[in-house]
């Protein structure tokens, strides 16, 4: 599901609409929260900004509380449990010190699929543990599959965020804009 998808609490209960009327469905690959009208921001968009302050020295909090406040009112909305106020903590902890831009922009997607596994009760995958880069960047299409298979393999409903992976240090890379496409390919086509 992409960004205009899942921008707000009204488009997460239009999701799980969609994915009630076929119930054999078990995998959900969300993108990172877009607009909820035009003169809105993408929440990918507003990280990106965040991690360009934070590299120039500068403070990020009037950009991030913008991040913040819309996952904080999906969550409060939906009457979720995930604690998605460490993780928040934590992505801005994570800005603040340094991260790389491919790790803030992923945060988004990340943070997304936390409150859309609590929301339909599904299982998180985290896409660092199943898509893997190779240390030039280029998607490793025979690792991912080994990786994501094994980590799939029960069929349990599970939500693995789009748009990014990692290599084999742990280091993050998105894919380009629109990646969580790429991502939604790799898993349906275990």
């Amino acid at each position: 599901f992409g960004g205009s998808s899942l921008a707000d609490d009204e488009q997460f209960r239009k999701v799980r609409s969609i994915l009630e009327l076929e119930p054999t469905r078990q995998y959900l690959v969300p993108s990172a929260p877009g607009k909820r009208f035009p003169s809105d921001e993408k929440v990918t968009d507003l990280l990106y900004i965040c991690h360009d302050l934070a590299a120039a020295g500068r403070p990020v909090e009037d950009q991030f509380i913008k991040i913040r406040e819309r996952y904080l009112s999906i969550a409060q909305q939906l009457h979720l449990r995930v604690d998605i106020e460490t993780a928040l903590d934590e992505v801005a902890a994570g800005i603040a010190g340094g991260q790389n831009r491919d790790w803030c922009a992923s945060r988004g997607e990340y943070l997304c699929g936390l409150l859309i596994a609590d929301y339909l009760g599904w299982r998180f995958v985290d896409a660092v543990e199943g898509v893997r880069f190779r240390d030039d960047g280029t998607l490793d299409d025979e690792k991912t599959q080994e990786l994501l298979s094994g980590l799939l393999k029960d069929r349990k409903p599970s939500v693995v965020p789009g748009f990014y992976g990692a290599k084999e240090n742990g280091e993050v890379v998105t894919f380009s804009r629109g990646g969580s496409d790429i991502t939604g390919a790799l898993v349906i086509s275990l």
